[in-house]
């Protein structure tokens, strides 16, 4: 019963529909027809006028839509006496709002779940008791409570010895993930059978799944092409129904074949399809770790044609390690991997991590900067122990040590140079791991039509040439500014253009490009605030991934809308030839509708994405069980 109220609150105008539909029965029985012709034509000239004064907004807006169609069937049939016509044309339209609705949200119930299950509260530990607060009240060094099977409620680091948690509304892996004392827990993810404690290290608004939350809210916002794409249609369709109709009506010399035609002709395929089939793909793409910001993206990952690639964090894991020091006489090793280490920890750049990390290995202590500076992209300028020491590209150092010289690296490493009070003090040399699956990631994008690459990178020439090699990648620049990487992207001549990227420094490039991609695993705000897609997981392999969905959805949504225009156009033909009665045919075109929404629910691709999620477990299975024997043997 509530459920009843509910739907009518929702929808008025289709319950008063049926409402006047269940009155008009009730009074043909009573042998009051001439009542019903009246009450039905009166209602349907309504709503026609209702259509009518948006369809005149639309126009003088520049707009030509459907909706002259639906009110020319309206009032045609009401004009040639068919009344029962005209209430089943006016459903179709009002029923055709609720239809997309309840499409609309069976393909976005991916975004509305990650929505829904944002955290709200969080238990906070104060004197040895815990107390309930607004997860906004939470401030980083707060312990916090999380009790079975709760949401961890911002980003923090596990305080209790061990912990499994369930991570796949952020990662997509469906499989628990177990943490130890001292592991970083995302905010987002599932705690396991046992309660507990966290010490937070972000406010809520800073935390991944907040920000994942933001991301979704703008994506399901965002006014997806999905209109564009339908009245690319809309014209000839309209024409070309209004002239069949005109046709029919003038051969056959009766103007009831004009309304006929048209009640075939009411444009609720064209309309549904496309918004439908966005939405869907945006849902499929928010359950594969991917959050697409509106159906233009999808439409720009359907044609792209050229995919950039930044390089560090990219293509490589983006965690280089630390292989040789080589300092100028008079500095050591450890001396210069401690300036260098201490300097860096004013740097937001990957490698500044790695430095920091070989230092402590070392058991080098860092020194306190007394002023320090970071020139993006390029390097850092501290001030330690009263000398001045400056890390960075070799461009950047040479700058502050005109005697500095560059240093052998083999293929694959990078090197890091610099100088201490104007003298060049050496280089540390890092090499960076290629992802796993870039190579993969590559020839998928190929298959999809992306073929064209290309790698920006603000590191030495020599080790983008090396990476680029390996992956086969057609151009690169090597040593780029932002600038820079936003200028090679401007000058490529196939289009659209792919941007993935990680890093802050990538923000400019992936709010220029086509469609930029961020890589937001490691909560890279600029870079993902840029970008019209958002990988949730550092996984490369999702790019490709991308822009399948986007060739599934437009595929899908085009199909759609050629299925309704197909159908229709086939019923109009045989309506003008007077074989389909007025009334048959409003019939009729409900189930075209029907049709078209299901075929427009194909870009969920829940089954897709499970065919090849069993086709992959079967080749890791198999490639386990050749790997087996092999050890047998």
């Amino acid at each position: 019963m509530a459920r009843g109220i509910r739907l009518v609150r929702q929808y008025p105008v289709v319950a008063l529909t049926l409402a006047i539909g269940l009155v008009g029965i009730v009074l043909a029985l009573a042998g009051q027809g001439w009542l019903v012709a009246w009450i039905f034509s009166g209602y349907a000239l309504a709503v026609a006028a209702w259509q009518a004064v948006g369809m005149v907004r639309d126009i003088l807006r520049g707009h030509w839509g459907l909706d002259i169609l639906a009110v020319t069937a309206i009032v045609a049939t009401v004009v040639v006496g068919e009344y029962v016509a005209a209430l089943i044309v006016v459903l179709m339209l009002t029923g055709g709002e609720a239809l997309e609705d309840y499409a609309n949200r069976r393909a976005k119930r991916e975004l509305d779940a990650l929505l829904t299950r944002a955290p709200q509260r969080a238990h906070r530990v104060v004197d040895d008791h815990f107390v309930d607060v607004p997860v906004d009240d939470v401030r980083p060094g707060d312990v916090l409570l999380v009790r079975p099977s709760e949401i961890v409620p911002v980003d923090g680091t596990l305080r209790s010895d061990e912990a499994a948690v369930d991570e796949s509304s952020i990662t997509g892996e469906s499989v628990p993930v177990d943490k130890q004392s001292g592991d970083a827990l995302l905010s987002g993810s599932v705690n396991g059978l046992s309660a507990i404690e966290i010490t937070a290290t972000a406010r809520a608004a800073d935390s991944q799944y907040q920000q994942i939350v933001a991301l979704v809210s703008e994506a399901a916002a965002s006014k997806a092409p999905v209109v564009r794409l339908a009245d690319r249609y809309a014209v000839p369709f309209t024409v070309f129904s209004l002239l069949l109709a005109g046709v029919a009506w003038w051969v056959s010399g009766d103007p009831v074949r004009f309304a006929e035609v048209l009640v075939l002709a009411t444009p609720c395929p064209l309309l549904i399809a496309a918004p439908v089939a966005f939405i869907g793909g945006m849902s499929r793409a928010a359950r594969n770790g991917v959050i697409v910001k509106g159906g233009g993206v999808l439409e720009q990952l359907a044609r792209a044609r050229t995919a950039v690639f930044d390089k560090t964090g990219t293509l490589t894991h983006g965690s280089p390690e630390l292989v040789a020091v080589r300092p100028e006489p008079g500095f050591g090793d450890d001396e210069l991997l401690g300036l260098v280490a201490s300097a860096e920890q004013y740097s937001s750049h990957v490698l500044a991590a790695s430095m920091i990390d070989a230092a402590t290995e070392r058991g080098i202590p860092l020194a306190e900067a007394d002023a320090a500076r970071e020139a993006a992209t390029n390097g850092v300028v501290a001030r330690i122990g009263g000398r001045e020491v400056v890390v960075g590209k070799y461009a950047f150092v040479a700058e502050h040590a005109p005697a500095a010289r560059r240093t052998e690296i083999a293929p694959g490493e990078l090197a890091i140079y610099v100088a201490v009070d104007g003298a060049y003090a050496g280089a540390l040399l890092a090499r960076d791991r290629l992802r796993g699956n870039a190579a993969a990631t590559l020839q998928r994008l190929d298959e999809l039509g992306v073929h064209h690459t290309m790698m920006l990178t603000g590191d030495a020439q020599a080790t983008a040439d090396h990476i680029a090699a390996e992956l086969g990648i057609e151009r690169v620049r090597a040593e780029c500014l932002p600038a820079d990487k936003v200028h090679e992207v401007a000058e490529v001549a196939e289009r659209p253009v792919v941007m993935v990227g990680d890093g802050v420094n990538d923000a400019p490039v992936l709010a220029a490009a086509d469609v930029g991609i961020a890589m937001g695993a490691r909560g890279a705000t600029a870079a993902s605030e840029s970008a019209g897609a958002v990988i949730l997981v550092d996984d490369i392999s999702r790019t490709a991934k991308a822009v399948e969905i986007g060739r599934d959805t437009v595929r899908i949504a085009l199909q759609s809308i050629w299925l309704g225009i197909i159908v229709s156009v086939a019923l109009m033909l045989v309506a003008a030839f007077g074989l389909i009665p007025a009334t048959a045919g409003a019939l009729l075109q409900e189930l075209v509708d029907l049709a078209t929404i299901l075929a427009a629910l194909r870009a969920i691709g829940g089954r897709r994405d499970a065919r090849a999620a069993e086709a992959a477990g079967s080749a890791a299975g198999s490639g386990s069980s050749v790997g087996a024997d092999a050890a047998r043997r």
